[in-house]
């Protein structure tokens, strides 16, 4: 997380050299409600966030399964999920997935975006544990059938 501050900081930075730069109005932060880049409500911002992380979870455990997935593709499939989910997810709640990222700039907008911290830490952490279980929950049954088939 200390190396999400500083590019945090590096892009702040960068940002103070704009004519009537503040990072109280939103320094890329994360936000529902008024602070959503859309506008979009507190329970839309969560389930956004939740869906998203738990669909980008399974890409990433699919694609990084050796029994099967093919070798070297992995990155490339998540590079693109990752897009996929900030061009749904940006309009919306300006993209978190990831509570380090939100962190590092909610710390220097301060303010509102530190008070809406606490949904860009819980939707991804739920939404990650929903994407572990389902892809055990999809992957084991494929696992014991085939154990079955080869004895």
């Amino acid at each position: 997380m200390q190396a999400r501050c500083s590019r945090a900081g590096v892009l702040y930075a960068i940002a103070a050299g704009a004519p009537g730069f503040s990072p109280a109005a939103g320094f890329a932060a994360n936000g529902y409600g008024a602070h959503s880049p859309g506008g979009y409500a507190l329970p839309s911002a969560a389930l956004c966030e939740l869906v998203l992380t738990c669909g980008f979870l399974l890409v990433i455990m699919g694609v990084t399964d050796k029994q099967r997935a093919p070798a070297g593709f992995g990155p490339l499939a998540i590079g693109l999920a990752l897009t996929l989910i900030h061009l749904i997810s940006i309009p919306v709640t300006n993209t978190a997935v990831n509570p380090a990222r939100s962190t590092g700039v909610a710390l220097f907008a301060g303010g509102w975006a530190v008070r809406q911290l606490w949904l860009f830490w819980l939707a991804p952490l739920v939404g990650g544990v929903i994407g572990g279980l389902l892809y055990r929950a999809l992957a084991e049954p494929h696992a014991r059938r085939e154990t079955s088939f080869s004895t």
